[in-house]
């Protein structure tokens, strides 16, 4: 008798689970965002996603089940009216409460009926019995309601002012202060998250409004460069890999400080993202991080060498230098290693059947040997961006630092910026059609900029498939968080 009503409990609890997961969620407008909740099994709290920027998690409440909320887009009209409404953008966080009220309620009810409708339908699956759907359905009405009661039982208002950032969010309590500030000034939390709300609205609708890429089959590639180990970098790129749908990542070196053993438990990081992952050794990279990137899932290390990524040929040589220490000099070698190495690269180019779209190299030097024989080079090293065009038409682009320069970016008086550039190709031609320049501000800055650049057809020399001369037009629009 005991086993039969512990294989009801499982039988009834296991349908009501899988049907939450399947179905329970719905979605809602908070504020002038479009959003998705769901109860996901846990260990109680909310857990708020804010795509690209990163996710915020409140241990508010105990029990079996979390509250996920997913900020999928800002709706332009509700984001435009708040952001022109004194009135509107003074009772914000009014409407954001009372919108998540509404949404969270809905949402536990969608949630008990799934449940109790999954159960019921699995136990008469299972024991085709009269009585066992309701048998099934008290208990995951009690279930439902002890999870209701623990939760209700160990609700702590407080632990709002105290959220656990990851992601790019790690710097949001530079903008709203610390919990002790926010009890103590309430008035002024509030406007800050005015603020946010509506700078973050207006990012997400700015972007929208952004005219397309080249249409809808363009391959994404995100360029990065000079990660040195910031962890808040390699949250960049998951971001933007996830919210731009990216085909491939594509990191011109320096991915880590010394190139040393310690360093490298952070770099595996790239064979989670899920991508390819294409990459070339910078002078701060040593041979052990070019084979433990190897190593990794989806990874390519390119040393004199091309991929095929989404029909596309990559070429790429790591740099020839391994300076780490720039104390020592060793970095004043003559600039001809670094031109016969680009030589070198494009010797190899040209023996390939296709003509390569892209050619990856760490120093910018590197990139003059290469000019005419692909339609655009990627670079880095410098920690500045830069894009130009050489004589012969191939496109340069350099990224700044997607790391910030590491340490390094904390000896100068003002922070260096996080920056990543995601690229739109042809697929059949290679031709750039557009990038777009994202930047983040450094260590204690909150502000973001992406800066969308069409590119202009010129089917003259090197440059008819990657585009020459000053042949990019940025966007109007520059949105800033």
């Amino acid at each position: 008798m005991v086993g039969r009503w512990a294989l009801r409990v499982v039988v009834a609890l296991s349908g009501a689970l899988i049907a939450v997961l399947l179905f329970g969620r719905v979605n809602a407008p908070i504020g002038p965002f479009d959003a998705s909740l769901a109860f996901r099994p846990s260990g109680g709290g909310a857990q708020v996603a804010v795509p690209p920027l990163g996710a915020l998690t409140v241990d508010v409440y105990d029990g079996p089940l979390r509250l996920d909320i997913g900020l999928q887009r800002v709706d332009q009209q509700r984001a435009k009216a708040l952001a022109t409404d004194p009135v509107r953008l003074a009772g914000v966080v009014d409407q954001v409460s009372a919108d998540l009220r509404r949404a969270v309620l809905r949402l536990a009810l969608t949630t008990a009926g799934v449940a109790l409708m999954g159960a019921a339908l699995t136990s008469v699956v299972v024991f085709r019995g009269r009585r066992e759907p309701v048998v099934a359905l008290g208990i995951t009405a009690a279930v439902l309601a002890g999870t209701a009661g623990l939760g209700a039982a160990t609700w702590r208002p407080e632990a709002l002012s105290q959220p656990t950032y990851t992601g790019l969010l790690v710097n949001a309590n530079s903008l709203i202060g610390s919990a002790k500030d926010i009890v103590a000034r309430f008035d002024a939390y509030r406007a800050s998250l005015e603020s946010l709300v509506a700078n973050v609205g207006t990012l997400y609708s700015t972007l929208a409004s952004l005219p397309p890429p080249g249409g809808r089959d363009s391959v994404a590639l995100l360029h990065v460069s000079d990660l040195h180990l910031n962890p808040a970098g390699f949250d960049l790129v998951r971001q933007v890999v996830t919210q731009f749908k990216v085909n491939a990542v594509l990191d011109t070196g320096d991915i880590t400080d010394w190139g040393s053993q310690p360093e490298n438990h952070l770099i595996t990081s790239v064979g989670t993202l899920g991508v390819p992952y294409v990459y070339i050794r910078g002078n701060h990279d040593s041979a052990t991080t070019g084979d433990l990137i190897a190593a990794q899932p989806n990874a390519t290390v390119l040393d004199d060498s091309a991929v095929t990524i989404a029909g596309l040929e990559i070429v790429g040589a790591p740099d020839p230098l391994f300076t780490p220490d720039k104390s020592t000099g060793a970095d004043t070698a003559s600039d001809d290693i670094l031109t016969r190495s680009g030589q070198a690269l494009a010797d190899f180019a040209t023996t390939l059947p296709k003509r390569p779209a892209i050619a990856m190299v760490h120093d910018p030097k590197q990139a003059v040997p290469l000019d005419g024989v692909t339609p655009l080079v990627l670079a880095g090293h410098i920690h500045q961006r830069k894009v130009g065009v050489l004589p012969g038409g191939t496109r340069l682009m350099v990224e700044g630092s997607t790391g910030g320069a590491g340490l390094r970016g904390l000896q100068g008086k003002y922070p260096q910026p996080l920056t990543c550039t995601v690229l739109y190709l042809d697929p059949a031609t290679g031709a750039l059609r557009a990038y777009d320049e994202i930047t983040l501000g450094g260590l204690g800055e909150t502000q973001v900029t992406i800066q969308r650049t069409v590119v202009r057809a010129n089917r003259q020399g090197p440059g008819a498939v990657g585009g020459s001369g000053n042949s990019g037009t940025p966007s109007p629009a520059s949105p800033t968080g």
